[in-house]
């Protein structure tokens, strides 16, 4: 089901400090963006063809202030492109995979996402991005 690799996103305390970590580290800055929705600011970097999101919550009660708060700074989730968002999530939900979200939100750029439960990856939180 998944394409390829779209981004790994970063959970960090402070954007303007992440970011000039990673334009030091030679990646390439894309954009920076609110998602109200999750209570984050977003700042991409190119990595070929994929990403690196940087997300800092905008509220202590955003998830990645809860995260942050409990493992600290560090990869946040890994995302993956799909086609069809709303048939991939029927096919794991008929699978047993346990969803976050059983029907698609909207993410950074305005895409339609989801997420898959840590419990069903191994430990790692899996964002499906539908194709654009």
């Amino acid at each position: 089901m998944a394409n390829k690799i779209d981004h790994i996103g970063i959970a960090v305390n402070s954007l303007a400090d992440a970011e000039k970590n990673y334009r030091d580290l030679g990646f390439h800055f894309d954009h920076i963006e609110a998602v109200e929705e999750q209570k984050v600011k977003v700042a991409f970097f190119h990595c070929g063809d994929s990403h690196i999101e940087l997300l800092e919550p905008t509220s202590e009660d955003s998830p990645i202030a809860k995260f942050i708060s409990k493992r600290g700074s560090g990869i946040h989730h890994l995302c993956v492109e799909v086609d069809d968002l709303e048939t991939a999530l029927e096919q794991y939900a008929a699978k047993g995979v346990r969803l976050i979200n059983e029907k698609p939100v909207i993410g950074a750029g305005g895409c339609r996402v989801a997420f898959v439960h840590p419990r069903s990856t191994q430990g790692v939180l899996l964002e499906l991005k539908e194709k654009q």
